[in-house]
């Protein structure tokens, strides 16, 4: 059985917790919940990307969750091209680890482009917890 859900966010930094409970209610509804703390805490750092970096003026970001049989599918999609890339910060940098984060907890991620503008970030998670209710 495969399982789908997506939501529009604002590009406000209140949509990061709206977003993660989106997501932690998707994965409650679908009985999956063995790696549910990981995927909130990427879908966290995704979403903060996308409102600090990825949205133009007056656009939002669109989160989408995917359950394929073991494996959840996380997607942040907003509408700048510019990619992101893993940085190694110093310690007295306040920022710049989030996607040293989503690396560390997922099992792949990714950027593609989106059509017309805009990308796609996403991560997946094996072992998420079983099927789908």
């Amino acid at each position: 059985m495969i399982a789908s859900t997506q939501q529009l966010f604002a590009a406000r930094p209140e949509s990061v917790r709206e977003a993660r409970e989106f997501v932690a209610k998707a994965l409650d509804n679908w009985g999956l919940i063995a790696r549910a703390e990981d995927i909130r805490l990427c879908l966290s750092e995704l979403a903060t990307n996308a409102v600090v970096h990825g949205t133009d003026p007056g656009q939002g970001f669109l989160v989408r969750l995917r359950s394929d049989d073991d494996v959840v599918r996380l997607e942040v999609q907003d509408s700048r091209r510019r990619r992101p890339t893993v940085r190694a910060p110093s310690a007295d940098e306040p920022s710049g680890r989030g996607l040293t984060l989503v690396v560390a907890l997922s099992d792949g991620w990714g950027v593609e482009d989106r059509t017309p503008a805009g990308k796609v970030v996403w991560s997946c998670f094996k072992g998420a917890g079983g099927k789908p209710r």
